[in-house]
C-alpha cells in the first residue's frame, strides 16, 4: 500500500516539474495548500537544476508583508511570497496577516525549503487610553493604533492565548458583516452577500474592507449590461464620475468605493468607541506570552500623536512593546525633502537612541505598493544598516523560540543580558550568522545556555 501511494506521488510530482515556470509561480497563489506545496517543490527541484537563477541574500528586506490570508494586492500567497523574496536576494523576509497567524506555517515552512530567513508576524488595532484625545494612525480615530506582533512560534495557541486570537478575527469578521448591512442598503440593488460573495475571496474567510470592495464591484458588474450604465449606477452612487479605464474593478474604482462607503465621512462608517478595539496593554501581554515581539506601528509622523512620538513610545514599552515598525516608501519622494522624510530619520534615531529595533516592509495590501523599498536612493541607503540589524533580530528571535524557548522576549533572554543592547547585539549576530538549514542545531538548548554556546552552534551562510 505504501509502495503504491509512494507511486502516485512521484507521479504527481513529475506531472508538476512538467509545468512551466510561469505555471508553477501561478500555482503558488492557488487556495489548495497541497497544489501550492506541490508548484514549490518542483520550482526548487528546477532551481536545483539550473533552470531557474537564485541569487545569493543580498541586503534588503521586507518583514510586513500581507498575503491572502488578509488581504494582498496582488493575491499573494505565503508560498508566493516567499519564493520571490527568494528570487529577489532579500536578506530576510516576514509575513504579517491582519487579525490572523493562518499564514505562519506554510510561509516557515516555504522560508526554510528555499533556504530564506523567515520569520511571520500579526497586525491589529488596539486602543490607547492615553491618546484617547489625539489621532495616532488610524485617520480620524482618535486613541486607536495599528499594532503588531512579530516573530510568533507557531499558529497553535492554546488557553488565553487561542481565545485572545480567535476574539480579534470574530470581532473583525462581526464588524465588516455590520459594515457591509449598512453599505448594501445604500447600494442596493447591489447588495454582495456576506458568506457567499466576500469570504469566498480568501482562503480562509478573513475577509477585509478590500475583498468587500472587489465583492461589490463584481456584484454590480454582473448587474448592469453595459459599461455605460455601470458607470453611470456607481457614478449615482458615488457621487464622482467613473472613467471606462476603472471597470469594472479597477484601482481607482476599488478605493473610491471604499473611501466613499467605508471610510471616515462613508455611509457605512461608525465611529469606533474605546471598547472597539482591545486595549495596547492586553495585547501587549498576548503577543508576548504567545512567544512574540510586541510592536509599535509608526506611519509618517504628521498627526497629533505621532508628533509626540517619544509619549507614544513611552506609553508603548511600559506596556511591553519592544520594538518599532515603519513603512519607509510612504515617507520620501526620490530627490526631494519633505516634512516625511524629516520625520522618518527623526524616528529611526530616537529608536536607535532606545534600543528598539526596527520592522520595515512596503505591506502590499493596497494597489501601487512596491515589493520591496527602493534601499539603494539616496534617501533609504543611510537607513539600510538599521533596517537590516532589525530583521536578523526578528529572526534569530523566531528560531530560538520556535527551537528552544529562548527568544527575544523569553524570561532567558531578560535576565541573561545586562541590558537591551547587549541583547540586541546577541540576536543581530545570530540572525547575522545562523543558516536557514542550520536551524534545527538550536532545538538542544534550555535556560542553561550562555550566549557564547548559542553563536557557537549557529552555523554560517
Amino acid at each position: 500500500m505504501g509502495r503504491a501511494i509512494r507511486k502516485i506521488e512521484n507521479q504527481e510530482l513529475t506531472r508538476t516539474t512538467a509545468l512551466t515556470i510561469e505555471q508553477l509561480e501561478q500555482r503558488l497563489d492557488s487556495f489548495d495548500a497541497a497544489e501550492r506545496r506541490e508548484a514549490l517543490e518542483a520550482l526548487c527541484e528546477k532551481a536545483k537544476a539550473g533552470e531557474i537563477e537564485l541569487p545569493e541574500p543580498g541586503s534588503d528586506v521586507n518583514l510586513h508583508c500581507h498575503t491572502f490570508f488578509s488581504y494582498n494586492t496582488y493575491g499573494y500567497s505565503p508560498s508566493k511570497f516567499a519564493w520571490l523574496a527568494r528570487k529577489a536576494a532579500l536578506a530576510a523576509a516576514g509575513v504579517v496577516d491582519f487579525d490572523v497567524l493562518d499564514a505562519l506555517h506554510e510561509f516557515l515552512d516555504a522560508a526554510r525549503l528555499l533556504g530564506l530567513k523567515g520569520c511571520a508576524g500579526m497586525e491589529t488595532r488596539v486602543f490607547i487610553p492615553e491618546f484617547s484625545e489625539r489621532v495616532i494612525n488610524s485617520p480620524g480615530e482618535p486613541g486607536i493604533s495599528y499594532h503588531m506582533g512579530v516573530g510568533f512560534p507557531t499558529a497553535k495557541l492554546r488557553g488565553e492565548q487561542a481565545k485572545f486570537l480567535r476574539g480579534l478575527r470574530e470581532t473583525a469578521q462581526q464588524r465588516n458583516r455590520d459594515l457591509m448591512g449598512r453599505v448594501n442598503a445604500y447600494l442596493s440593488p447591489v447588495e454582495p452577500d456576506y458568506e457567499k460573495d466576500v469570504c469566498v475571496l480568501t482562503p480562509a474567510g478573513n475577509a477585509t474592507e478590500r475583498h468587500m470592495c472587489l465583492a461589490y464591484a463584481r456584484k454590480a458588474a454582473g448587474m448592469f449590461d453595459t459599461e455605460q450604465k455601470l458607470a453611470g449606477f456607481w457614478a449615482d452612487k458615488l457621487g464622482v464620475e467613473i472613467e471606462q479605464s476603472a471597470l469594472p474593478e479597477g484601482r481607482r474604482l476599488l478605493d473610491t468605493i471604499r473611501a466613499k462607503t467605508m471610510k471616515r465621512g462613508g455611509v457605512g462608517y461608525v465611529q469606533p468607541d474605546k471598547g472597539a478595539f482591545p486595549l495596547m496593554a492586553d495585547t501587549n501581554r498576548f503577543i508576548e506570552q504567545a512567544g512574540a515581539i510586541p510592536v509599535l506601528t509608526w506611519l509618517d509622523g504628521t498627526s497629533d500623536g505621532e508628533q509626540a512620538i517619544e509619549e507614544l513610545i513611552e506609553v508603548a514599552t511600559s506596556t511591553g512593546a519592544a520594538a518599532i515598525n515603519v513603512i519607509p516608501d510612504r515617507n520620501y519622494t526620490p530627490g526631494a525633502t519633505n516634512v516625511k522624510l524629516d520625520n522618518l530619520y527623526h524616528v529611526v534615531v530616537l529608536a536607535e537612541k532606545l534600543n528598539l529595533p526596527m520592522v520595515v516592509g512596503t505591506e502590499m495590501n493596497s494597489p501601487g505598493q512596491k515589493f520591496v523599498d527602493d534601499f539603494a536612493t539616496d534617501e533609504l541607503s543611510p537607513l539600510v544598516p538599521v533596517f537590516l540589524k532589525g530583521a536578523h533580530i526578528f529572526y534569530a528571535h523566531s528560531v530560538l523560540q520556535q527551537k528552544c524557548g529562548l527568544g527575544y522576549t523569553s524570561p532567558w533572554a531578560k535576565e541573561t543580558f545586562e541590558d537591551v543592547a547587549a541583547r540586541n547585539e546577541f540576536f543581530r549576530k545570530l540572525g547575522e550568522k545562523l543558516a536557514p538549514n542550520a536551524e534545527d542545531q538550536l532545538s538542544g538548548f534550555d535556560v542553561s545556555a550562555a550566549p557564547k554556546d548559542i553563536l557557537d552552534a549557529a552555523r554560517c551562510n
